[in-house]
This record gives structure tokens, sequence and C-alpha cells, in this order.
């Protein structure tokens, strides 16, 4: 007798189980019922599931989970509009590379190809946005194509794999062995080229390392800070990453974003050998492709990426490294210690210091809220470890400038540019790591994307700080309003509630701040409540005028 065999469940009996195995701990939701038996199955286990209150924000939920986790982040929710609003976290995911699953109710199987009520294909849906879209439809496949389903989302290249889950099928009674926890495999670089790595190092004269993408861990930024200290190497961090490289540490060179500082940019530009690890360097980090040229960059490059199709596929690499940023990272410590034959003296230091000045002081607003020395206020006082997120707007841009991240895993946003994100990652964060300091960021446009998500904090006790800066418009689509169309405004002005009041309504904690020099008490307060809170601060409208000097 195969005693992996376990006893007779139904399917979303075995489903459950199967994720339960691969160590989930919680996953997000918005019910429906065409996965009623899946809930079923939740109800006697220890899974800690979030209801929330739209599926866009339970699916960026779960890929804030991936982004901090490295593991797949689990998301359900029901077919056709459920899974339409789903995919906003979904490509997310995809463009982030973040591991995620996400499981959608679809119709009873005898109806396929009916146009059945709320039938979509998931196939000819998700296909361009995920790594891989399957429908189960036979209850005894479920382990083996949930086991799939993690390998794919965390393997090479992490993404979104989305599950489709017939309704009568959860129902269906099997009897299957488990399959056993999933460790990805993971591409190291190989001795030959981790030689020829270090021949091109030793004969640079003024190479610089860029940051990025997703297959990261702590060890290995200990791993690349270490190795830039020993060979004297400026480091700098792609969009929205800038949480794989302590700011404050000697080396830091800043963060290639959108409009990042030109002495960047230069000196990137004047390098003979880039090191880009783990990043794609696509169109924000690479200002619409203009940092390096396409297709053969004028410096040596070296690319290090998990994935073999996305290496030479916008940049012909001088030395092409299939491998992830974490086994590359460790691989580094093999090299040789002797840095005698480094002739780029002086040059990590000079590129901290014009981090420092480009960062340093926030330039002066219209009106009485500075929202620049609100941010290098905050960079000081809150704990190292304090985990901020945002979404997408001009807002952002006075975060990724003045604000420094001194730890792995600190930053959430979306490098795919959405909006709505902050809150729901925010949310996520504070249920992973209750101990930690989080505060999201959202413009008054950004925030009512996913606002709603307010309530499940609420519901669920989870303490974040929700700073909305409201500048009464859709900031960065107004700054090229302003630019292409001049005197031509049209859809970009809001017309906002009383976010303070609207956090109260929902039993939170809300405070309007007008004046900077509120700012600091009203956090404080926000902080003490012990409830989520939501910091209501007023931008001068004029200061649209300054965006495009800080985005970054």
């Amino acid at each position: 007798m195969n005693s992996s065999i376990t006893p007779t469940r139904t399917a979303a009996q075995v489903l459950i189980a199967q994720l339960i195995k691969q160590g989930v701990e919680r996953l997000t939701c918005v019910p429906g019922e065409s996965y009623l038996a899946a809930l079923d199955a939740m109800h006697d286990t220890d899974l800690d599931v979030l209801t929330c209150r739209s599926e866009g924000g339970a699916a960026m939920m779960a890929e804030a989970y991936g982004k901090l986790t490295g593991r797949p982040g689990i998301c359900f929710v029901t077919r056709g509009p459920g899974a339409t609003n789903a995919s906003h976290g979904v490509h997310i995911a995809m463009q982030d590379s973040t591991p995620m699953i996400l499981f959608i109710g679809q119709v009873d199987r005898s109806m396929r190809e009916r146009e059945a009520f709320q039938e979509i294909d998931y196939k000819a849906m998700f296909s361009p946005i995920s790594k891989w879209v399957v429908e189960i439809d036979k209850a005894d496949r479920i382990p083996e194509l949930i086991a799939r389903a993690f390998r794919v989302a965390m393997q090479g290249r992490p993404g979104p794999v989305v599950v489709s889950l017939p309704e009568d099928m959860l129902t269906d009674i099997c009897n299957v062995p488990e399959v056993p926890y999933i460790t990805p495999a993971d591409s190291w670089p190989a001795p030959a080229d981790l030689k020829t790595f270090e021949g091109l190092l030793q004969n640079a004269k003024r190479p610089i390392v860029i940051l990025g993408g997703s297959t990261w861990s702590s060890a290995a930024v200990t791993s690349i800070v270490d190795f830039s200290e020993r060979y004297e190497l400026p480091v700098a961090t792609s969009f929205r990453r800038a949480s794989l490289f302590p700011a404050d540490h000697p080396n830091y060179a800043g963060e290639l974003g959108i409009g990042p500082d030109p002495r960047l940019k230069t000196r990137i530009a004047e390098s003979d050998l880039i090191i880009l690890i783990g990043g794609r360097l696509s169109e924000m980090p690479s200002s619409s492709y203009t940092v390096l040229d396409v297709p053969n960059p004028s410096q040596d490059l070296v690319h290090v990426y998990p994935c073999a199709q996305e290496l030479g596929r916008v940049y012909q690499p001088k030395l092409a490294i299939q491998a992830s940023a974490s086994a590359f990272c460790q691989a580094l410590e093999t090299l040789s210690r002797d840095n005698s034959a480094v002739k780029w003296q002086g040059s990590a230091a000079q590129a901290h210091a014009d981090y420092i000045g480009w960062t340093e002081t926030p330039r002066k607003l219209p009106g009485n809220f500075q929202y620049g020395e609100v941010l290098a206020w905050l960079r000081d006082k809150l704990p190292n470890d304090a985990i901020i997120t945002n979404g997408a707007g001009n807002y952002a841009g006075w975060i990724h400038r003045h604000y420094r991240f001194q730890k792995f895993g600190t930053q959430l946003a979306p490098t795919s540019g959405s909006m709505g994100y902050g809150v729901p990652a925010a949310i996520l964060a504070k249920r992973q790591f209750p101990q930690r300091t989080v505060v999201a960021f959202a413009g008054d446009g950004c925030f009512l994307m996913n606002g709603q998500e307010f309530a499940t904090a609420v519901q669920y006790d989870i303490p974040v700080v929700v700073v909305v800066i409201d500048n009464g418009r859709y900031g960065t689509i107004r700054m090229h309003q302003d630019k292409d169309f001049p005197n031509r405004v049209v859809a970009t002005d809001l017309k906002n509630p009383d976010f303070a009041a609207y956090a109260q309504a929902f039993g939170g904690y809300g405070e309007q701040v007008h004046h900077t020099n509120e700012f600091a008490p009203a956090l404080e307060r926000a902080l003490a409540s012990g409830k989520p809170a939501i910091l209501h601060c007023f931008l001068d409208p004029r200061a649209q005028s300054h965006a495009k000097d800080v985005i970054s």
C-alpha cells in the first residue's frame, strides 16, 4: 500500500491541503459562488484568509506577498468580473517579475463554450500577462498541476500563474498523493563565466553596477555590498528597486529611475563596463531605452539574469550569465579579494557624494505643505526596517528622490507604474510583519483606485498609516498635458472627499494636514492610535510645476 496516498477527499480539500503543503500561510480573496467548495475547505485550517473589497486589491496584496517573501502570493477570485478585476494585479506581477498564483472559479464543465453566466476563456485572456494559464478539469491532477504552478511562478524569471477551477470539479471526490514542498530550481553562473567576468572587471577603468529584478534575498544584498567594498565599485539600483542596496553606504550611486540625477546618467554613459544584475533595464530605468544603445551598447555589458529568453532580448551583452541574482551574488564571494588592479579609486565615493547632493535638500515648493521636507524628516525618523509602499503618480517622485531605503524588502512599489497599489500592498506587509512600521503613500487619484481596502485594514485590525497627497488632480497626466497641450485642461481635475473623515467613517484614525509642521505630530498620533490611519495632506497645485524636477 502506498503510504503517501491520503484519505478520500473533495477536490477542494485536496487543493487547499496542497497549498498548505507548499507553505502557504495566508491568502487573499473576494468570495464568489464559483469556488464556494474551496472556501469551505479553508474553514478547518489555520490559513489566514483576508477578505478584500475588490479583486484588484486582493490581487495586489498577493503580489506584495510575493515581493516580500519570494514565494508565490495566493489570491482567489470568482469568475468573470472577479477575474477581470484581478487582472490588474496579475499585470503588475508580470512586469515586476513577482511570483504569484491567481485561482479563479470557472463555470461548470458541462457548460463550457456556451458563454455561460460570467464565462471567460482564461487562457485567451491571461496568456499575454502571465507565465502560465491552466484549467484543472480533473480532480486527481490537482497535486501535479499545483506543484507545477509553484515551480513556474518561482523558477527562471518569476511571475504570475493563473489557475482556473471549474465549480463542479471542486466537489469531485478523489484519492491522490501529496506533492512535497517545492524548492525552485536555481540557475548558477558557470565557472568559465565567472573567470571571464573577473577578467573584464580587472581590465575595466570605469565600471558601474546596476541592480534590479526580483530574485534577491537579504543574503544576496549582503554579498553584493561586500563585493562592492572589495572592488570599490559604485552601485546604482533600478527603478523602484532602491532597497537592493543600502542608501547610506558610501558606494551607493542612487536610483536609475524616471528623471534620474543627470550625473548618474553621465557616469553610466561614460563607463566602460556595466554590470547589470537581476534587472531588465526596461523603459523606465533606461529613460526610454536611451541609457544604453540598442542593440549594441557602447560599453561592455555583463548581464546577469535568471531567464535565458531575456538575455540579449534588447541589449546584446559582452557576457550573458544565466543565473539568479542570489546565486550570482553568492558566487561573487569566490572571486579574488585582491583589488590591486583597481583603476577607478574614488569613483564610488564621488558617485555617492553626487547621490547625497541630489537627494539631501528638497526644493522649496509653493504653499504651506512642504512635501519634500516631510520625506526628509521621515528618512531620519522612521525605523530603518520600516516598509514604504506607493502606487503611481507624481507624488511618488518625491519618495524615490528624498527617502533613503536602508534594508532589503523595505520598498513595495510597482515597476509597472500601476496606480492603486500602495494601500493594498501596505495592508499585506503589515499583516506579514506586524511589528514593523508600514507607511503607504498615495496621491488623491491613486488612493481612490483601491482606497476601499482601508475597510479590510479596519476589519482585520491592521494598523497601517496611509499618507494621501492631495493636489486635486491626476498629477502625472496633468504634467504631460500642460507640456504637450498647454492651457487645454481636460479630464485631469479632481474634486476630492475629506479623506480623514473617510478613515473615521470606516472606524480608523483620520487627520488633515495643511502645514508642514503639522505632519510630525499627526503621524505620532496616527501611530499611537493603534488603528489604520489616513493623513490627508494638502499639496498646493502649483507644486505641479516642480514635479518634473524631482520625479525619479
